[in-house]
């Protein structure tokens, strides 16, 4: 018997992104109606404000950039974004082609997003778009953390997962179109690849964004969990309090 691989482990993650990267942007507008795009728009408009001038922060698994373009309208005296993502094909395809006139405001990291090294305190704001759902729910704990700690006090956050929408009424017609309208369109289309069938079993596997809501009050941060499109994609944004004052 085969053993079945670790779709978690972030070598078998990054291999997957990898191989899919170049088709990345097409197939998933495609395949998602335009909701994709729709949804990093309203993850970022739900961003609250930091405080502060000039902020700074992170993209957290942010593959091809495509977050980027809302963030800088939605804070346009942004200093800097850090992009973290696993993949080389996806960093690539970011830099090259998308937002190489956006580069002086956006350096890269490439590497398993836990082995970053990213400082305490250090980010006005924490993005991510479509990143949740390649964790487990140990990972979803330490992805807590690390939101926690690299936020400086009063630092935000928001981020969004395509979702499992349970109770909307169209929910079977949606898991249709993920579980076997995609892998079809995938293996017709860019013969018999399997890459971006992986992407519907994370997304069905991640269920929704509550639990993560629930890890990020654990570690102290003020959070709401969103609902978008009737539950289709889900998320979380907050803040991380500021401290108090010990004369307070």
């Amino acid at each position: 018997m085969t053993e079945q691989p670790d779709i978690y482990d972030p070598g078998f993650v990054k291999e997957v992104f990898d191989r899919c990267s170049k088709r990345y942007i097409a197939f998933s507008y495609f395949c998602s109606l335009g909701f994709t795009e729709r949804w990093r728009r309203q993850c970022v408009k739900a961003l609250p404000l930091p405080d502060g001038d000039a902020p700074v922060g992170y993209d957290l698994m942010a593959g091809t950039g495509e977050v980027w373009p809302h963030l800088l309208k939605r804070l346009p005296d942004i200093r800097a974004i850090t992009a973290v993502d696993i993949s080389a094909g996806m960093h690539r395809l970011a830099m090259e082609r998308l937002h190489r006139h956006r580069a002086h405001k956006i350096a890269f990291i490439e590497d398993d997003v836990f082995a970053s090294g990213l400082p305490d305190d250090s980010a006005s704001f924490v993005v991510s778009t479509f990143g949740l759902k390649t964790f487990n729910t140990v990972q979803h704990a330490q992805l807590a953390r690390l939101t926690a700690r690299v936020l400086k006090p009063g630092g935000v956050f928001s981020m969004i997962e395509a979702s499992d929408p349970r109770g909307w009424w169209l929910r079977p017609l949606y898991l249709f179109h993920l579980k076997t309208v995609l892998p079809l369109v995938e293996r017709l289309l860019l013969r018999g690849a399997q890459d971006f069938a992986m992407i519907g079993t994370y997304s069905t596997n991640f269920g929704d964004a509550s639990a993560f809501a629930r890890l990020l009050q654990a570690e102290g941060l003020e959070v709401e969990f969103k609902r978008y499109f009737f539950g289709c994609a889900t998320g979380v944004i907050g803040r991380k309090p500021q401290r108090k004052s010990i004369h307070s």
